[in-house]
């Protein structure tokens, strides 16, 4: 297999076969993400991930996961995502399902009839980084979006049939704007109401636009208690009908999970505990905190 860089996935892809069918990330202007600052995007050609699946398939036939890296694969052109998808179908007999990222940019490039195609073809979920439910923070972060775009993307993969996960970032307000983000994202997941939904907590990334701002001092880290109140109040404005939630990632302090409406009180009482007993042997120590 050839990799360029660093490879992500999300944590639900670790057994999944890492498929790197683009090189970077096509937006890329995230002041906090440092991910794929050191590539530039591209296309890799249908031949070289052929040669790739190909190898796959002396050493593991059996795949049941694939996962379509890097950081935003659903922008390729349908035309030639499709024969991509098709051949990842066709490589391995057991595969139960491909996941992707995608942005909100990239989910609006195709129409519900083109996911459905997807889907059709295998693609069963695909991971949307939201960040916040804040405007304000996310034109801050140069996120590039709008909510009402991302709610609309959100809307139609689920109008495709495909698993939308998302990921939320504690902390990306700032002390500044920790409580009108977390306030704010809570009520955005309740509008978009994915199937799943992670919570990350911010760490600042050397070289990254957000940490200069931190050298600045324009921008200050919430410290670990109040994430955790961020987490609670984000929890408390989520009306789900059916959501699984969890902050298990290793940039937590604290991990809690488990499915909204269901588990909600229980995971406000653990979160709600450990703001009370104020003790930093219940929180995850800095030095096991990754992204």
């Amino acid at each position: 297999m050839k990799y360029e860089g660093a490879i992500y996935r999300p944590p639900s892809e670790a057994e999944s076969l890492i498929l790197q069918v683009t090189i970077g990330c096509s937006h890329n202007k995230c002041t906090f993400c440092g991910s794929f600052k050191e590539k530039k995007f591209r296309l890799r050609s249908f031949e070289e991930v052929k040669e790739d699946v190909d190898e796959a398939r002396q050493y593991a036939r059996y795949i049941k996961k694939v996962f379509i890296a890097d950081g935003d694969a659903l922008i390729i052109p349908q035309k030639k995502l499709i024969p991509i998808v098709e051949l990842i179908k066709n490589a391995f007999p057991k595969l139960e399902r491909i996941g992707l990222y995608g942005n909100t940019k990239s989910i609006l490039k195709k129409s519900v009839e083109e996911l459905k195609t997807l889907k059709e073809l295998g693609v069963g979920i695909i991971y949307l980084g939201v960040e916040s439910g804040d405007q304000v923070v996310l034109d801050r972060v140069c996120k590039g979006t709008i909510l009402d775009k991302t709610a609309q993307a959100a809307s139609r993969v689920k109008e495709a049939g495909i698993i939308l996960s998302v990921t939320v970032l504690l902390g990306l307000g700032g002390v500044e704007r920790s409580a009108i983000h977390a306030e704010q994202t809570g009520k955005f997941l309740t509008r978009i109401q994915p199937d799943y939904a992670g919570a990350l907590s911010v760490i600042v990334v050397p070289g990254t636009p957000l940490a200069e701002e931190v050298k600045k001092g324009t921008f200050k880290v919430p410290d670990p208690y109040m994430l955790l109140e961020e987490l609670d109040v984000m929890i408390k404005n989520i009306d789900a009908d059916h959501m699984y939630f969890a902050s298990n990632h290793a940039s937590n302090y604290l991990p809690v999970k488990g499915w909204l409406p269901e588990e909600k009180q229980k995971m406000l009482k653990a979160i709600e505990y450990v703001l009370r007993q104020k003790d930093p042997s219940m929180l995850r120590p800095e030095f096991m905190r990754a992204l």
